[in-house]
């Protein structure tokens, strides 16, 4: 049985003070040894070691918003999976929708920063999800389908692989998938991973669902077969909201 994971996005909030203080009242809201569910925290850059401290000892972990598909170089403004490794990091998001939609990625960038992550032993959360445009077109499949597999082209071993989909025209917009849309797609994104990798290892394989996730639809979502928890953005910046979520996921 898959272990459900929860992972708080907080996206460029918080000052480094604050990203701490909210830390603390999620440890707080949990209570100590707190075990059910696999949970992490995405605090900005600067904010890492600051909540990363906070963590030691927890059942949490620090996740790191992306990393940089080269080692070092002449890259101003971007951060390396081993310096985010060396910060305390056992996670990286890559590929969410608004890096897609505001800086340019693209699943062949996508690729490159997994394979990256992946050699520096990394965990990977690789975001994939269609617009609400291509939703309307009825290419939500065909979108998704081409995200995962391009995004992993090459990438042989996906043990330390999460997926989350999330659909784009439902992320800080309050609109939800209803849990039948969002297993479907679900489904598919397994099905896709048993044609590349086989039944037994896509069975394994977690894929959270991101969008709009609130302690009031959390159990429904959770509930789901192919839906093993979530990667929650504007809740998780509640520490009731995503303590709330998580424990719905623990109780699933």
């Amino acid at each position: 049985m898959r272990t459900k994971i929860i992972v708080g996005n907080w996206k460029m909030n918080n000052t480094i003070a604050e990203s701490a203080l909210l830390a603390r009242d999620v440890l707080s809201e949990l209570g100590e040894g707190f075990s059910g569910c696999e949970v992490g925290m995405a605090p900005t850059y600067p904010a890492l070691q600051a909540v990363g401290t906070l963590l030691e000892g927890s059942t949490l972990q620090l996740v790191a918003q992306n990393c940089h598909y080269e080692n070092d170089g002449a890259y101003t403004g971007e951060v390396s999976a081993r310096m985010v490794k060396a910060a305390g990091c056992s996670f990286v998001i890559i590929g969410h929708s608004e890096r897609r939609q505001y800086f340019g990625e693209t699943n062949a960038t996508v690729n490159l920063r997994i394979k990256k992550a992946l050699s520096e032993g990394l965990k990977v959360i690789m975001c994939v999800g269609e617009t609400l445009e291509e939703r309307e077109a009825g290419v939500t499949g065909a979108v998704v389908s081409t995200q995962v597999r391009e995004g992993l082209e090459g990438v042989d071993d996906i043990s330390a692989l999460v997926i989350a989909y999330e659909p784009v025209w439902a992320i800080g917009t309050g609109k939800t998938a209803s849990s039948a849309q969002a297993e479907e797609v679900h489904d598919l994104i397994r099905t896709v991973l048993v044609k590349l990798y086989g039944e037994a290892v896509a069975s394994e394989i977690r894929i959270q669902y991101g969008g709009s996730v609130k302690p009031s639809n959390a159990a429904e979502l959770f509930a789901m077969p192919n839906i093993d928890g979530g990667l929650i953005g504007g809740a998780s910046l509640s520490a009731a909201d995503f303590a709330a979520i998580i424990k719905a996921a623990a109780e699933c």
